[in-house]
């Protein structure tokens, strides 16, 4: 009963601190230029004392000079500008505390579920989101969780007040978590362990085989609404995301593309440096999930993940980097990208791998990713370097051009605590 009480109090006291002062941005309303600023466009390009022009929620005009006559003119001398950075894997607005069952929405019942959709159950409200885009994370891609398949995600813009205006791009792809094949040193039951992997794969497999087979048919009597959940996998509309780490479950993520024509991004990919040749040959892409944490397997260097950026940079492997952390919930993204610039890559590849290649590989590059004319105004600018810790400081950041509040509930509380202890002058 005790530990019941404490629960519901500790859900009361979140629930009392919600940050009821930063609300969603209206829409813009004139036009915006940012001018004398180092502009990053995302694609490898850099302009020195630069100007954006921002319309309607468009970049307009992007270059060394533009007509600022009519617009609202905001002076970043000293700034640096950047496309807005994305999350391509998180579960932001699913998870808002782990410990407590209410709090999370992450997963549902059963092994193979591609009809649930992340985005029905995205929490506008999770004080999560207004930390990380203080950060300069202004899209993610939100995942669903549990099972084999677990069910569709959704690009999400981080400014909303449902989950209805915060969809980008709705049910942009089916996540197969596939079974782990790595056998385990010790384990005496590593055989039976790997039977039932494979099992549950070829499950998954005979799954999508009469999927196809359903869809092939011209009409039906009774409609299979998982069958019907895969349709656009196969018109390749949809990208299948599998997440896996080793090279024999990456092999099988790659039969399973050429098998039934799937769109296929690796999630994970520890191993990917050691087939880049066979993913580049069949168009794989790859989200790195982790920067910080030691390899899976004892004979790999300490550094395996802090190195595979360049080496998949290097074999022209599409790429991007992410920071699926359940403690940091992904807003030391642009971090994840600066550990990579220590390991060969250049600044301007680490920040593309977070915004126009993440873009690329969740199929909204045609809307964002870079500072384009005719893309969405997803913009941050920066006292400083965004890869770099010290220097990295957002002061402006605009969702299609509206301009969005950077507050948040660690700021509210660092400046209340600053005041009660005479610290804020």
């Amino acid at each position: 009963m005790k530990n019941i009480l404490s629960i519901l109090f500790s859900i009361i006291i979140l629930k009392s601190s919600a940050q009821s002062n930063v609300l969603p941005a209206p829409a813009q309303t004139q036009p915006i230029a940012l001018t004398h600023a180092t502009i990053h466009i995302g694609n490898g390009e850099v302009i020195e004392d630069g100007t954006i022009v921002l319309t309607n929620g468009k970049i307009t005009a992007v270059g060394k000079s533009a007509d600022v006559s009519s617009a609202q003119v905001i002076d970043c001398t000293g700034k640096q500008i950047y496309p807005g950075l994305i999350l391509s894997d998180s579960q932001i607005g699913l998870n808002e505390i782990g410990a407590i069952r209410s709090e999370r929405d992450d997963y549902e019942l059963g092994e193979l579920n591609p009809g649930v959709q992340s985005l029905v159950a995205y929490n506008t409200d999770s004080k999560i989101i207004n930390t990380v885009r203080s950060n300069g994370i202004l899209l993610a891609n939100i995942v669903p969780d549990g099972g084999i398949i677990s069910g569709t995600s959704s690009v999400m813009q981080l400014d909303g007040w449902n989950w209805e205006d915060a969809a980008y791009q709705k049910d942009n792809g089916i996540h197969f978590r596939m079974p782990s094949l790595m056998s385990t040193r010790g384990n005496s039951d590593v055989d039976d362990i790997l039977k039932k992997a494979y099992a549950q794969i070829d499950e998954v497999r005979t799954f999508f085989r009469e999927a196809k087979a359903y869809l092939a048919e011209p009409s039906h009597t009774i409609t299979n609404i998982k069958f019907e959940s895969v349709k656009r996998l196969f018109n390749q509309t949809q990208t299948f995301f599998v997440h896996c780490e080793m090279v024999n479950e990456m092999m099988i993520a790659i039969e399973f593309a050429k098998e039934f024509g799937f769109k296929t991004v690796i999630v994970g990919g520890t191993e990917a440096n050691k087939i880049t040749g066979y993913l580049k040959q069949n168009n794989i892409g790859v989200i790195l999930n982790q920067m910080h944490t030691l390899p899976i397997m004892q004979d790999d260097d300490v550094d395996t993940y802090a190195k595979l950026p360049y080496q998949l940079q290097q074999a022209g492997v599409l790429y991007c980097i992410n920071d699926f952390d359940e403690m940091n919930r992904g807003r030391n993204l642009m971090f994840n990208a600066g550990v990579a610039v220590g390991f060969g890559l250049t600044k301007e590849q680490a920040l593309q791998a977070i915004t126009l290649n993440a873009a690329k590989i969740l199929g909204i590059d045609k809307k964002t990713g870079s500072l384009e004319t005719g893309k969405d105004a997803n913009i941050i600018i920066s006292d400083g370097d965004v890869l770099d810790v010290k220097s990295s400081i957002i002061d402006y950041a605009f969702i299609q051009g509206r301009q969005i509040n950077l507050d948040n509930k660690q700021k509210q509380l660092y400046e209340r605590y600053k005041t009660k202890y005479g610290l804020s002058k």
